[in-house]
């Protein structure tokens, strides 16, 4: 068999960033890496956080760079976890292996399409349902034993304090407006949400749920997954989807356990989107004018009413 083409032996972020953004310098290697799974043509998609392909209709091909081998492991993982488990489909693990060092994983695509695309189509009574069905997703999943997934994750307690060093700069670095990151340090000096360890996906997002019909299809993309209190897991649909419209946010927490939102919360789970492994606020909140907020207080209760 010919030789695969070349990828860095161990690129710094910046590089396999590059890299990425740059589908030529890579595709070579996963199509021969897919070649021994599929005869259909790699198609690269996506624009996650790995080299990902399509190996036609059937197979998706992710490709994990050698600085993210403990996502490769936590998805791997997390795929065999949740299998035949949740009211939603996901992935089936066809199989992992390592070329080069990137280490890889080939599994079976599902049907639908990635909900952010659908979502501006959808009227307010089908918003609120998808959000109803997210809740319910997110409960199942909560619900699960852990099984082998704490070993495969940072602790929570030394990941919010890794995340509590580095917000600072993280906030200032993608945007915060001024008259908030002033305010920054003393607002996280208040509590964040608490609770027993859950298995966090961190794909509640409608980058990573798909549509199809009338209702949600499935579910995909674990590696960045972690292990701690579940309210960590509401931020991507309370942001992304609620949009500081209020019986969206409700619908979520129906779907959860069947109550409306807590509102006293507001604060604490601020706290904990700043503290988000990926927080960039001016991406994540979709409340035009949000940035004008005179404080976080005023923030929280704007973005979820």
């Amino acid at each position: 068999m010919a030789a695969l083409p070349e990828l860095p032996a161990d690129p710094g972020v910046a590089d396999f960033d590059a890299l990425q953004e740059d589908p030529a310098r890579w595709i070579g290697v996963v199509a021969a890496l897919g070649a021994r799974y599929s005869r259909a043509p790699a198609v690269p998609a996506g624009e996650g956080t790995v080299l990902v392909a399509l190996l036609g209709r059937e197979l998706v091909l992710k490709l994990y760079p050698p600085f993210l081998h403990d996502h490769f492991a936590f998805e791997r993982a997390m795929l065999a976890h949740l299998q035949g488990r949740l009211s939603l489909a996901t992935p089936h693990l066809v199989d992992s292996a390592e070329h080069a060092g990137w280490r890889y994983l080939v599994m079976t695509q599902l049907p639908g399409t990635p909900l952010d695309r659908v979502w501006p189509t959808l009227r307010q009574n089908e918003r609120c349902a998808v959000l109803r069905t997210i809740g319910r997703l997110s409960a199942e999943v909560h619900a699960l034993p852990l099984g082998p997934m704490p070993a495969l994750a940072p602790g929570w307690a030394d990941f919010l304090q890794g995340q509590r060093e580095r917000c600072h700069g993280r906030q200032q670095r993608t945007g915060l407006p001024t008259q908030l990151l002033a305010q920054l340090g003393s607002f996280l000096q208040g509590p964040v949400p608490e609770g027993p360890d859950v298995i966090l996906t961190g794909e509640y997002t409608p980058f990573n749920l798909l549509h199809l019909g009338s209702g949600l299809s499935g579910m995909f993309d674990f590696g960045d997954g972690l292990v701690g209190p579940r309210a960590y897991d509401w931020l991507g649909p309370l942001c992304f989807l609620a949009a500081g419209d209020a019986s969206r946010v409700d619908a979520l927490f129906d779907g959860y356990h069947g109550r409306p939102f807590d509102r006293g919360r507001r604060e604490a789970l601020l706290r904990l989107l700043l503290l988000h492994r990926y927080s960039n606020l001016q991406a994540q909140i979709a409340v035009p004018g949000w940035q004008a907020a005179p404080d976080f207080a005023s923030l929280a209760t704007l973005i979820w009413p």
